[in-house]
């Protein structure tokens, strides 16, 4: 009997071993290629200064600063742009908070458009620890700049930089607030995307049967796979946003939104906790969108944001007449 049971279980382990190479197999392509994503294009906005600014591991980042020099600042916020984005869009979306008296600081990660390349990385929609750490050099930029009001500091990105934004804020406690729109994790997206299309490959009462963690452990294969032919490192950001429990977040949603499901920046929002995580879903809103459908009430609700988190802040310095 105890030989049947062995052999039984070892069947079972190279049943699933099998299956579970076969996924991969399946899931790496779809993880590694780079969705169709609709960037809007930027020109230089007549308020941006173009500045250089270093990494920790030597290379040089380009970036634009946006600062009040006629009047006292209300912050900064430094603006986290989405792949293939250029921080000349800042105003795109952020707009709002400069009329409002907010400072700007928006920078292009690297291999990103006027941003130094390092040689053998391609990025892609999954945000790693090189965006991360070109945001938070973005963060010693801002504190390290004279005329930049540090003591109230916050972050806003958009898709990747949404990630971005958070992780930055959870990882430096000057950061005490942030906001994003269309923001997801890897482990989140990746779930839904498997859930919604592997009834392409196996029978929908068969997915229904795979257990959470058996698809998550799946992921974990897939992402060390992918990080070894990538050469990067994918960041955890749900082991980040417990951190961010009764800060000040901001998270952004469009109802049509198909890249990024509502559900999915939901899920960041319910990880972080509903008691200080707003989540403002945007009717008619595509990915990235909602400013393009309701222009002044983003501009408001995104300013009024990060009045309320600024609240307790030192009182801003006044800037000098340049």
């Amino acid at each position: 009997m105890l030989w049947v049971t062995l052999g039984l279980i070892a069947t079972l382990l190279v049943v699933d071993a099998v299956i579970r190479a076969l996924a991969v197999t399946t899931i790496l392509p779809i993880f590694e290629r780079k969705p169709p994503f609709g960037v809007k294009p930027a020109s230089r906005p007549a308020e941006g200064e173009e500045v250089r600014f270093p990494t920790t591991d030597g290379l040089t980042l380009a970036g634009s600063l946006y600062r009040h020099k006629d009047r006292a600042s209300l912050g900064t916020i430094i603006f986290c742009s989405e792949l293939d984005g250029s921080h000349w869009a800042a105003m795109s979306y952020a707009a709002g908070l400069w009329n409002a008296g907010f400072d700007l600081f928006a920078f292009d990660c690297r291999n990103q458009g006027d941003s130094e390349a390092m040689p053998g990385y391609k990025p892609l929609h999954w945000l790693t620890e090189y965006e991360v750490d070109d945001a938070l050099a973005a963060v010693d930029f801002v504190k390290q700049h004279p005329d930049l009001d540090a003591t109230r500091l916050g972050a806003f990105g958009v898709s990747r930089g949404g990630g971005a934004a958070l992780a930055i804020a959870a990882r430096r406690p000057e950061v005490t607030c942030a906001a994003c729109e269309g923001v997801f994790s890897t482990e989140s997206l990746l779930t839904h995307y498997t859930v919604r299309w592997a009834a392409l490959y196996i029978p929908v009462w068969m997915v229904d049967l795979i257990p959470v963690w058996h698809l998550r452990s799946t992921f974990v294969l897939v992402r060390w796979i992918s990080q070894w032919r990538r050469n990067c490192r994918y960041t955890k950001l749900e082991r980040l946003l417990a951190r961010l429990r009764g800060r000040p977040i901001l998270v952004i949603a469009g109802k049509q939104d198909t890249y990024v499901h509502p559900h999915v920046s939901l899920q960041i929002r319910d990880r972080i906790g509903s008691e200080s995580a707003e989540f403002w879903l945007v009717p008619d809103a595509r990915h990235n969108g909602a400013r393009d459908v309701h222009p002044e009430t983003y501009d408001q609700k995104l300013a009024e944001f990060f009045m309320r988190a600024f609240e307790h802040a030192p009182p801003a310095r006044t800037q000098e007449v340049a």
